[in-house]
């Protein structure tokens, strides 16, 4: 997976959470610690998607800590940040270490 790659899935993951935010009113990390700590939703209806949003949120979380993992590591090589933001938007292809 490259940098694009990666960026573009959590712009598509946030975009899916921001549905849910703007339908509860509520952001993703409120929500999120109230449904780690047990609390259910007042309405069956709404089960799936509590359960689509929570495990969003998980899976946007990690592909952020991923992202930032793999800027470290490339700025651990001695690449700067104007280096990799000229490499990705040429749309060239940073790829993210496994």
């Amino acid at each position: 997976m490259n940098l694009n790659d990666l960026l573009h899935d959590i712009h598509i993951l946030e975009d899916e959470i921001r549905t849910y935010e703007r339908k509860y009113a509520m952001l993703s990390d409120v929500f999120y610690e109230a449904y780690r700590n047990g609390e259910e939703p007042p309405d069956d209806t709404w089960v799936r998607d509590w359960t689509a949003w929570a495990s969003g949120y998980e899976v946007l979380q990690e592909f952020r800590a991923q992202y930032r993992s793999a800027i470290a590591r490339l700025q651990a090589e001695h690449q700067s940040i104007n280096n990799v933001m000229t490499r990705t938007a040429r749309r060239e292809a940073v790829f993210v270490p496994g």
